[in-house]
């Protein structure tokens, strides 16, 4: 190549500089985690920070507002999202002036040195038990999005309400997942706000759960994401590998059905169990390691679904550590990554604060994450060369 053209290449890559600081982003990359802290045994704030950075873990999710969260995360350059529990629901919905005084007292005091881009406004509401809450959680969202905008925080906030899959009628095949009938009252205008606003759908989604509701005719390696036949879609002939992509489609499929085709999904939670009670089959330290190793691994490479192939699927893990205090069935406290001492439960590839007799063989997500910048340094070295060229 030419030196004049070598020149005029370099500064053409150059005219785009690698991004400098910009408007907090609510999800950076794929992988974001939650931090569950139901139990006794974990450790503090300050140290769970010190592990979400020597573990390159950049985003990450809690189930509350908690201060002493709020202040270990202060410069930490840790995207947050915190949440409204379910129990604030109906205050958050009964005038403005509540979702005011929540903002004042666990946003507005702590940014922008803590970054909270996100909050949460109940979790699986939609579906659950408590029919009292769906109207509420409607009004409770539109509520706290005005008092964002009152703040001017709109646009560095994202707000939105993770479901659990017993919002969809069917799931199987993905192109026939359905909204259920009798939550289309309540789900159509959260779907319509969240279009206006631009916020993501999201779900829970684990095969896990789908797997132990009935591992006799459930695939495990298709659960696992690993080696297996698949299955083909019969109306739209996608070929899905793994379950999670499935799930994912799925979700498409029920927006699509009501109208919002441009919505991204997005997965609040996903994880596998390490351990369970007896009837809970496929819970173990071996199949919780394949699992999340598959995943994270499939996250860091930013692939889209099959159905949305240009779309990278973005999903928080659950969850950081076992919740030893959780009620619910085995499993409920054993799907952490790390362990109360802060080393890791199983190698997927990730530190944690002590050393683990785990040795790391897993693929490198720093190298292929580092893939995007290689063109702007190598441009700035090849130019320097040039420049002092004797």
């Amino acid at each position: 190549m030419a030196p004049t053209t070598l020149l005029l290449l370099c500064c053409c890559l150059l005219a785009f500089p690698a991004p400098g600081p910009q408007a907090v982003e609510a999800f950076v990359g794929g992988y974001g985690i939650n931090y569950g802290r139901i139990a006794n045994n974990i450790p503090s704030p300050d140290k769970v920070v010190e592990l979400l950075r020597k573990s390159k873990i950049r985003n990450v999710k809690i189930y509350d507002a908690d201060h002493s969260v709020l202040d270990a995360f202060k410069g930490s350059g840790l995207n947050l999202v915190i949440a409204m529990p379910n129990e604030l629901v109906k205050d958050m919905a009964a005038n403005e002036s509540r979702p005011m005084d929540w903002l004042n007292q666990n946003v507005k005091p702590y940014l922008p040195q803590t970054r909270i881009v996100g909050i949460t406004v109940g979790n699986e509401v939609l579906g659950g038990q408590d029919q009292s809450l769906y109207q509420p959680l409607v009004d409770a969202v539109k509520n706290v999005y005005n008092g964002l905008k009152r703040l001017h925080l709109e646009k560095q906030i994202e707000i939105f309400t993770p479901h659990s899959e017993a919002v969809f009628a069917t799931s199987y095949p993905p192109s026939a997942c359905v909204f259920k009938e009798e939550l289309m009252p309540y789900m159509k205008p959260l779907l319509d706000f969240f279009a206006t606003i631009g916020s993501p759908f999201y779900v829970n989604a684990y095969p896990f759960l789908a797997y132990i509701s009935d591992p006799e005719h459930i695939d495990i390696n298709y659960a696992l994401m690993k080696p297996n036949n698949g299955i083909v879609d019969p109306n739209t002939s996608l070929h899905y590998d793994n379950m999670f992509d499935a799930q994912i489609d799925a979700a498409y499929a029920a927006l699509h059905a009501v109208g919002f085709d441009d919505m991204e999904v997005r997965v609040a939670e996903t994880g596998w169990a390490s351990s369970g009670d007896q009837n809970e089959a496929g819970a173990s330290s071996e199949n919780a390691k394949t699992y999340n190793f598959n995943l994270r691994k499939r996250l860091f490479l930013r692939k889209g679904t099959p159905l949305k192939p240009k779309k990278p699927v973005k999903a928080y893990i659950f969850a950081l550590f076992n919740e030893n205090q959780k009620p619910g069935p085995g499993s409920e406290r054993h799907y952490g990554l790390f362990l109360p001492d802060g080393r890791i439960s199983y190698d997927i590839g990730v530190s944690g604060l002590l050393p683990s007799s785990a040795s790391s063989t897993m693929l490198s997500m720093k190298k292929i994450r580092a893939g995007g910048w290689m063109l702007y340094y190598l441009a700035t070295v090849i130019l320097s060369v040039f420049i002092f060229w004797p």
